[in-house]
């Protein structure tokens, strides 16, 4: 059994990541201090220090979460862009960044990303230049990582449970239960891969 701290368990991303780490010790982080173990906001440092410090032991962060903003490119402000580059991008390269300090020898990192840099939408400029940002940081760092630590991404389309509220935004999009997004995230975690971007699409 590995301990994994899981950041933005209780969204739907989260949750789909959550049934494929059922048989391991999971400590879930947010940003809120509603409904989760510890709290954190991956755009600050300090914040990420305290909580891998107050964790203590672990053998892997997922991370589910990362805020991006939606707009035409030609009407997307800088500050527009600031917030999905500081959360989506630097937040997980942070998470890396500072977590290799404090996470166990042979522990992994699971990042998220996106489909939207393989098939993109309207108004997603921004989601998919970050999430290809990641999904190359990922490759790349993960022939400098120390101790035997592995790093992976999740790139999914969208969930079925989130098809609701992203539907309309992706015509002829075919979504993939979360269950099926699980089993990538178990596979980050409990596989010796590292270095690989593991898409989850319907074709």
């Amino acid at each position: 059994m590995k301990t994994i701290i899981l950041i933005g368990a209780n969204g739907k991303m989260g949750q789909a990541a959550l049934t494929g780490l059922g048989k391991h010790k999971v400590i879930t982080a947010g940003r809120s201090t509603d409904n989760y173990d510890f709290q954190v906001d991956i755009t600050n440092e300090v914040s990420l220090r305290k909580l891998f410090k107050d964790v203590g032991h672990f053998d892997a962060v997922v991370n589910t979460v990362g805020v991006c903003e939606y707009a035409n490119f030609t009407e997307m402000t800088e500050d527009q862009w600031m917030s999905t580059i500081l959360s989506k991008m630097l937040g997980q390269i942070n998470i890396v960044r500072i977590g290799q300090e404090y996470i166990a020898d042979k522990g992994s990192f699971t990042l998220i990303t996106g489909i939207l840099n393989i098939k993109p939408i309207p108004f997603a400029i921004a989601d998919a230049t970050t999430s290809g940002a990641i999904d190359t940081f990922v490759q790349c760092v993960a022939h400098e990582m120390p101790r035997g630590i592995r790093v992976n991404s999740i790139n999914p389309t969208v969930l079925e449970e989130a098809w609701d509220v992203y539907g309309d935004m992706m015509p002829g999009f075919q979504p993939v239960p979360g269950s099926l997004v699980g089993k990538a995230f178990e596979r980050s975690v409990d596989g010796f891969i590292t270095g690989k971007v593991l898409y989850v699409d319907a074709y």
